[in-house]
């Protein structure tokens, strides 16, 4: 399969995940050559994240210089992932750890090119903001019931740990990091 076909499959498997399809899993080659399609794919989708606010600020809300929003993302990601890994270590189910970061590497190139389609519109931040963050927890779920087949109090732990992974990402970052007033752009 090559890379447009891989993207043209899970662009099929996002939607899949966003309806709660049964079927979902056939969309991702979960082999170690769909995790690298998957990886490219999760690269191209923090670069965007990373240096599009650039675009889309004004001279009233300048954006933090791209590497500091690359990096940010970065430390959030992978403690995320770090934690995701680590519980379902401690569930038994290390198994579905390869299916879950293909299909959630799929899932944020699709969940921000959903960003920009959203902002392009002119809808408005919160919005914005409110409809692309309940797709992703939509898509988060399903990853986890669907695709990683989790029980549903091992899908709340996954969210759970998702969202300490993240917390402590952005105390790390803060505590290395320049506050965003002392940067000079």
């Amino acid at each position: 399969m090559t890379l447009l076909e891989e993207l043209t499959a899970a662009a099929r498997g996002f939607v899949a995940l966003i309806i709660g399809q049964r079927d979902v899993p056939r969309y991702f080659d979960f082999s170690y050559r769909g995790l690298v399609g998957s990886a490219i794919a999760l690269l191209a989708a923090l670069a965007t994240n990373a240096y599009l606010p650039a675009v889309f600020s004004g001279p009233d809300t300048p954006a933090p210089p791209g590497w500091q929003s690359f990096f940010t993302i970065l430390m959030v990601l992978a403690l995320q992932l770090g934690f995701v890994g680590w519980l379902l270590r401690q569930i038994g189910r290390l198994d579905g750890y390869i299916p879950y970061l293909v299909a959630s590497n799929w899932a944020a190139l699709f969940a921000t090119i959903l960003s920009v389609l959203v902002a392009l519109t002119g809808l408005g931040a919160e919005p914005a903001l409110l409809l692309v963050g309940i797709v992703v927890i939509v898509v988060e779920v399903n990853i986890a019931r669907l695709i990683v087949t989790l029980t549903p109090w091992q899908i709340v732990a996954l969210l759970a740990v998702q969202a300490i992974g993240g917390f402590i990402g952005l105390m790390i970052i803060g505590a290395i990091l320049p506050a965003p007033d002392a940067l000079t752009i």
